[in-house]
């Protein structure tokens, strides 16, 4: 097991920053670890996940289903990231705000929405709650049908964007994001979603910045994924 204090990966560049966290689906303890300044990072496509889940509690709140084109662009926004259909539906949801007012009851307490929505702000417990709020247990907001919904596109990505918390286990559901920021250059890497690992399934969230590159971020998440579940599985 890693010693108190041991950092979950190694690294010797001085920009790099990550956020994980590993629970199980039916509850339990938090593994967490931060190697960050500060407490929230950039979600890049990630965020499309609360997006959608917005979404759906709009849609229920009013006694409907998605509408056909709705549907058609959540598909497109997941399965292949689509960043239009992202843009789309941000503002059916109603902007920032109504994206902000869908995590408060989906439990996400950190997260803040931005009208470029790549630069919304979140940590990774927050994207547990979120990815609780489909796969848990637990009592959620969202319809059966609505989770049910979520989880068949998690696990339709297409096969070049299915990088990320897959490397942990199973049988994933994700969804990831990725980008430069333009202040320095340097990119932005996370990946979210549900694994099944030593006979369990866990809920995975690995965000992370300060790369030189998109392929050097993908190589740190997937090695904080992996040493994040290992973890947990020594000590269950």
């Amino acid at each position: 097991m890693r010693a108190p204090g041991e950092p979950l990966v190694g690294t010797t560049d001085p920009h790099v920053t990550y956020d994980v966290a590993v629970r199980g689906t039916t509850g339990g303890p938090t593994m967490a670890y931060r190697h960050a300044p500060g407490p929230t990072h950039p979600t890049a496509s990630v965020v499309k996940l609360g997006i959608l889940a917005a979404l759906l509690l709009r849609a229920q709140d009013t006694g409907r289903e998605p509408a056909p084109h709705e549907h058609a662009s959540a598909a497109d926004m997941i399965v292949r990231s689509d960043n239009d259909a992202a843009t789309g539906l941000l503002k059916v949801v109603g902007g920032p705000a109504g994206l902000d007012a869908a995590h408060r009851r989906l439990g996400l307490r950190e997260s803040a929405a931005a009208e470029s929505w790549g630069l919304t702000r979140t940590t990774a417990t927050d994207q547990l709650a979120l990815l609780e709020a489909v796969f848990g247990g637990n009592t959620t907001p969202l319809s059966e049908r609505s989770r049910a919904l979520v989880a068949g596109l998690m696990t339709r990505v297409v096969p070049d964007q299915a990088w990320g918390v897959s490397a942990a286990g199973g049988a994933p559901a994700l969804k990831n994001g990725w980008m430069p920021l333009s202040a320095t250059g340097l990119w932005v890497v996370n990946s979210v979603g549900r694994v099944t690992a030593g006979g369990r399934d866990l809920l995975v969230a690995v965000l992370s910045g300060g790369h030189p590159t998109k392929e050097a971020g993908i190589a740190l998440v997937e090695e904080a994924a992996r040493a994040a579940v290992s973890a947990a599985g020594a000590a269950r």
